[in-house]
């Protein structure tokens, strides 16, 4: 199992939640603010199985629109392993 970080861009936002959510991929949206000229970016945390990351990778990327600045990425995503995770009810 891993912990998938994935940081976009605010405006790109609803449509990766949208395509994550049609892909069966669950996620916490956190709202978050960083880069050099403060601009507002959307944290996702996704749990998910090894075999699944490259689904999940290209449903990312695929939802992301091209930046306009060339030096910007569509997404900066960090893979963390995670041991287990629990519902608490």
């Amino acid at each position: 199992m891993k912990l998938v970080v994935a940081i976009v861009r605010d405006s790109d936002a609803m449509d990766v939640s949208d395509a994550l959510v049609e892909n069966d991929f669950r996620m916490t949206r956190i709202a978050s603010t960083g880069g050099f000229l403060r601009r507002g970016n959307v944290t996702l945390l996704i749990g998910v199985d090894e075999e699944q990351l490259e689904v999940l990778f290209a449903t990312i990327q695929a939802a992301c629109r091209t930046p306009d600045n060339p030096d910007e990425h569509k997404a900066t995503v960090f893979v963390l392993p995670a041991e287990d995770f629990v519902q608490l009810g």
